[in-house]
């Protein structure tokens, strides 16, 4: 079910800073994973595949800290 406007009726929190928060954990948790995805194509000798999840790896991490930049600017009321 989506819709276009935020109401939180599934949720009960109908605001951007919980959208916020979901997206950078997401994007932290993926880093993480993809960790365990270099070390095993580095074991495999598999260079294109580790560095191809080194990029997604570096884009996870700077889509975290953009989250956690807005996050924060809206936390401290900004």
């Amino acid at each position: 079910m989506t819709s276009s406007t935020e109401t939180g009726s599934a949720t009960g929190t109908p605001d951007k800073d919980y959208n916020l928060i979901w997206y950078v954990e997401a994007c932290l948790s993926n880093a993480l994973r993809l960790e365990s995805y270099i070390q095993d194509a580095e074991r495999g000798k598999d260079t294109e595949v580790a560095d191809l999840f080194r990029k997604a790896q570096a884009d996870s991490r700077k889509g975290a800290e953009i989250g956690k930049k807005l996050l924060r600017a809206r936390l401290n009321g900004g």
